[in-house]
């Protein structure tokens, strides 16, 4: 089946409109669903039933579980293994800072100890794959990046994917791939690595290196075809190019079929801020999507972008 190819979790962006989208393309093996609050899920957070919507292929989804707290963790992970799908992912690398302040996402990195006791009180109530994503840490420091993931695999965990970047570090900073490999080499579990996939000769090229999956991010809203580009890469019809227009329009047509009104407007400026690439212009046309404040007014934008038919 060669190396599998997963969707990252992206906040605002990996929800059902956006696996709806990538499955028109051929899909891919594994879709992370953007950050669950674990303290909202419990508590019955008004949107909530929006971000445990696994369509349109439950059995591929990982549901991802944020938050600060082990017991209220614990009981998300819990109820969401109730659900189908294919696992449930815990957060250990946001670095947002005001995730981060919470003690949550990257936070757990700072002790081993705590990420330990964490992953043992989740292990026995998932039936389905366990698994957790980080960074290399607060520091470049390698040696704590073994010891914290082989405690998080002493306790259970059976995916570790790596965002190859420090904490504190911003996309700017390339990734640092041979780390997913280093890791790889230490520990006994599967390690995916994630970052940096722009493209898919890029993502061919690290599936055929030394790690067990490859997450790709923002290169898959930039290129919602990535996956099946990547799996045709050696066919001829890998070079056909997919109609941007009709991809732009699709994607507002599933936003507002699968996300709530109240999410339109920022999902819709969140994936037309990396869509938008494709086009020779797509930096005006961001600035036209930004300043409009419904989808309709999206919508009317990007066609008139198209209407002479002159536009790449």
């Amino acid at each position: 089946m060669g190396t599998p190819f997963l969707l990252a979790p992206m906040a605002e962006i990996s929800h059902r409109a956006l696996r709806e989208l990538i499955e028109l393309f051929g899909g891919c093996d594994c879709y992370f669903s953007e950050m669950i609050s674990a303290g909202a899920l419990l508590a019955g957070g008004t949107y909530e039933k929006w971000y445990i919507d696994a369509g349109p292929k439950p059995e591929k989804v990982v549901f991802q579980v944020v938050g600060s707290d082990i017991e209220q963790i614990s009981q998300a992970a819990a109820l969401l293994d109730r659900r189908e799908c294919a696992g449930i992912d815990i957060n250990m690398g946001c670095s947002a800072p005001l995730i981060r302040k919470t003690g949550s996402g990257a936070a757990w990195m700072a002790s081993i100890d705590s990420a330990g006791e964490l992953i043992s009180h989740v292990r026995p109530l998932v039936k389905r794959r366990l698994s957790v994503k980080l960074r290399i840490g607060f520091k470049d420091d390698f040696d704590y990046l073994v010891r914290f993931c082989r405690r998080l695999e002493d306790e259970g965990t059976e995916l570790i994917t790596l965002h190859p970047r420090l904490v504190t570090e911003k996309f700017k900073r390339l990734a640092r791939w041979e780390y997913v490999g280093a890791l790889r080499k230490e520990l006994k579990i599967p390690v995916a690595g994630n970052g940096d996939i722009a493209d898919a000769q890029e993502l061919v090229r690290r599936a055929a290196g030394p790690c067990d999956a490859v997450m790709v991010g923002r290169g898959a809203v930039r290129q919602p075809w990535i996956f099946s580009r990547a799996r045709a890469a050696l066919s001829p019809a890998s070079s056909s190019v997919p109609n941007i227009e009709e991809t732009g329009l699709r994607f507002l047509e599933l936003l507002a079929q699968y996300q709530p009104p109240d999410f339109h407007l920022s999902r819709a400026i969140r994936f037309f801020g990396f869509f938008c690439d494709n086009l020779k212009w797509g930096n005006y046309l961001k600035t036209q999507i930004n300043r409009e404040k419904t989808l309709s007014g999206i919508e009317r934008v990007w066609r008139e972008h198209f209407k002479d038919g002159s536009v790449t």
